[in-house]
């Protein structure tokens, strides 16, 4: 008898997934994933790092008919490769308003128009990250991942997203607990 099951692994909601060198998925290489949401149903995540170069958050302000505040705006980010056209905003807890999934007791996410209103009149999230597309795994999908070794886990780290510069995110998270990235896969041996 097989078991086909995926192994049980702790919610990593809140917890960031830095791919490793070894990460068969190109369009992952190099990022820190932000998890928001995993369950038994299956885990949902942003990613933190990549700044998508083709729009600027001035101008999806002007397309949704909104002012364009005069201070520096961040960039927009690819939160992943799942429905690019969906909007998220990852933010610090200080903001709050109604319609808003928990992360952690100090970072919230929202789809809600109200949030880019706010951002756009200037009563928004201080810390915040505008993000189109997110990253998504089936039931156990993500834990067969993890075994396969394309992902190293670590604890989410509210400074690493909100104010580090994106090209340090990556060495950033790892280092936190003394991992050089860069050379993750020559320290690793297989059994």
């Amino acid at each position: 008898m097989t078991n086909d099951k995926a192994p049980v692994i702790d919610s990593l909601t809140g917890s960031f997934l830095v791919s490793t060198p070894q990460m068969p998925d190109p369009r992952f290489e190099e990022q820190v994933i932000y998890i928001c949401a995993h369950s038994s149903e299956g885990a949902m995540g942003l990613a933190i790092n990549k700044p998508n170069s083709a729009f600027t958050l001035a101008e999806v302000l002007q397309g949704a008919d909104l002012p364009i505040p005069v201070i520096e705006l961040p960039p927009v980010y690819v939160g992943g490769p799942v429905e690019l056209e969906s909007a998220f905003i990852l933010y610090r807890s200080e903001y709050s308003t109604e319609y808003q999934l928990e992360v952690t007791p100090t970072v919230s996410l929202s789809r809600e128009t109200k949030v880019l209103e706010d951002i756009a009149s200037g009563r928004g999230p201080q810390n915040y990250l505008f993000l189109l597309g997110y990253t998504g795994w089936g039931p156990g999908q993500l834990e067969r991942e993890l075994v396969e070794d394309g992902w190293l886990t670590v604890p989410g780290d509210d400074n690493i997203i909100f104010s580090l510069p994106d090209e340090e995110k990556w060495k950033a998270a790892a280092m936190q607990y003394g991992i050089d990235i860069s050379t993750f896969g020559d320290v690793i041996g297989y059994a």
